[in-house]
């Protein structure tokens, strides 16, 4: 409503909601900090799982921060903004996510203080920044130097990465295999910087045996099986027509209609179809391929005549998974059987169908190209499976940064709390209210570590205390070892981490506080009315709620309760 003339002016469409001042300021901060509180107690090699059910009733059990937030189904849009900081931290290094949630909670819990207490918001956003560029510069200075050739500290980096991921100690050979698959698709531009493709990483998963029988394959692995029983299970010397088009009789461009009347004429019309098929086929055989992997279906005739002739074909194979092959065999991917050459057949030593937890799967080794690698994941069940998946990503990635950058710093809560001691030094340098706002930004870094040794079971304050001891001792890469709360040197523990996970995690934390920061008015337009439910709707009588969790206005899926 504006006024004129002492006259009530409409400028919002009727029913739209409008939050102002330290209202929106309030409710902003409230649901971002209720994000921020759900995924706390997850952080660390001690944290806790969350069980997550999606609407059809799929169950996720983990404690991975970014997949905790995506299922959550956040309604908020100011809880919404600390969720895609959390997954921009996820895409920038693939770790790190919980951390950025915790820290931008932290930060806007102390930046409403230094509200109460009359500091304007700009201020604090000012002051944020400021101490952001501190931390930074601070984390660049603890830094230590890592070479690709250290298998020993890429091994340990993602163990850290894994740990508390999985039910159990995560298991060294997977730390390993982490480490052959980043540097067997490390490569080195002509500038002399390294660059790790992890879209030539393969990963399937398999329910059965046990995390041990997980292997790593120098190939394509294609969760898929021969589409005919009598054509070969292997193929050595393999020519490869790489398919994005169905083996199949083409449809006419228009509609037509065909009125058969005599038993004879269907005859006719059958024997007509199937040389079409057998014509669309021998183009295929005509290029020499004795491998065929199909994006789309491959009629029943085609797959007979595929057999006969001695080719082994897959089909309904994922278009991600053409694509690798194609780069990795050095074939292209047909769209038109009528251009196809041999020109365009990818070559493999060996591509063979095996049994694994009994259905088939295809194996494709001695790639044309090298820097494709694919790991075979195996669980007791799938539960087991995605979450050693999940934790296999994040080893992937934090190695990955490792290799890249060439820089780390020590785990356990140990950059956080030295953090804390140089930013509170930093505060003292500034004379206006800016100081509060640096002295808050330190606090925030401190719950890091504060929430690790609460997951662990141990006094917060406490191990908090024992940490600045032995940082103010000279110990500055001293952290917690939640195994049994001591304060150790987390370098000799061998607990490191990617500088560039901890960089990004202080400008995306920071820069979804300012952004939160800086709203002072909120304005919602009125919801569309539906409409009317037809018959039988209903049933969940939760009174239109967005998610099943209206009251709460974070549309979390139940068991999230």
């Amino acid at each position: 409503m504006a006024g004129l003339g002492g006259q009530p002016i409409l400028i919002l469409r009727e029913g739209a909601r409008r939050e102002r001042g330290r209202e929106a300021m309030a409710n902003n901060i409230m649901a971002a900090r209720a994000v921020a509180k759900a995924v706390r107690s997850t952080l660390g090699p001690r944290g806790m799982d969350k069980l997550l059910v999606d609407t059809i009733g799929d169950v996720t059990i983990t404690n991975d921060g970014v997949t905790i937030l995506r299922e959550m189904e956040v309604e908020h849009p100011a809880a919404k903004m600390l969720v895609e900081a959390a997954k921009a931290q996820n895409d920038a290094v693939g770790d790190g996510t919980t951390t950025v949630a915790i820290l931008t909670g932290e930060l806007l819990k102390r930046a409403e203080e230094l509200v109460d207490l009359g500091v304007h918001p700009t201020m604090i956003v000012q002051g944020y920044s400021m101490a952001a560029d501190k931390a930074i510069e601070v984390l660049e200075g603890m830094a230590r130097k890592v070479s690709e050739k250290d298998r020993n500290l890429l091994e340990k980096i993602a163990l850290t990465a894994m740990t508390g991921k999985l039910a159990g100690t995560p298991d060294v050979q997977i730390s390993k295999d982490a480490v052959d698959m980043v540097l067997a698709v490390t490569e080195v531009t002509e500038e002399g910087k390294k660059v790790v493709s992890l879209k030539n990483v393969i990963v399937e998963k398999k329910a059965g045996e046990s995390m041990d029988d997980s292997q790593l394959f120098h190939g394509i692995i294609i969760d898929k099986e021969r589409v005919h029983p009598n054509m070969p299970k292997k193929v050595e010397n393999a020519r490869i027509a790489i398919l994005g088009t169905p083996i199949e009789a083409r449809d006419t461009e228009t509609k037509a209609e065909i009125s058969i009347t005599s038993s004879d004429q269907f005859k006719i019309f059958a024997n007509q179809e199937k040389e079409a098929i057998k014509k669309v086929v021998e183009k295929v055989i005509a290029t020499g391929a004795n491998v065929v992997f199909c994006q789309k279906g491959i009629d029943d005739l085609a797959q007979s005549i595929l057999a006969k002739a001695g080719i082994m074909a897959f089909r309904r194979i994922r278009k991600t998974d053409l694509k690798k092959l194609a780069r990795a065999s050095g074939g292209n991917i047909v769209t038109n059987l009528d251009e196809m050459t041999p020109a365009d057949l990818g070559r493999a030593e060996l591509v063979e169908e095996k049994k694994v937890g009994g259905a088939p799967m295809a194996f494709v080794t001695g790639l044309a190209r090298e820097g494709t690698v694919s790991l075979l994941l195996r669980g007791g069940t799938q539960q087991v499976v995605d979450s050693l998946e999940r934790a296999l990503d994040d080893a992937l990635h934090a190695v990955a940064a490792a290799v890249e950058d060439g820089t780390l710093v020590a785990g356990g809560g140990a950059p956080e709390v030295e953090l804390y001691l140089k930013l509170r030094e930093y505060s003292s340098n500034f004379k206006g209210r800016e100081q509060l706002a640096v002295a808050k930004f330190a606090e925030a870094v401190a719950e890091i570590p504060k929430a690790l040794a609460e997951n662990a079971g141990f006094d917060a304050i406490t191990k908090l205390t024992e940490m600045k001891s032995s940082h103010e001792a000279g110990m500055k890469t001293g952290g917690l070892n939640t195994s049994d709360g001591k304060v150790v040197d987390m370098w000799e523990m061998g607990v490191v981490e990617p500088l560039r996970v901890k960089t990004q995690a202080i400008k995306s934390a920071t820069d979804a506080a300012n952004l939160i920061l800086r709203i002072d008015d909120v304005i919602a337009s009125k919801r569309t009315e539906q409409p009317p439910a037809g018959p039988g709707a209903g049933m969940g009588g939760m009174g239109g709620m967005p998610g099943g969790m209206g009251g709460m206005g974070m549309g979390m899926p139940p068991g999230m309760m």
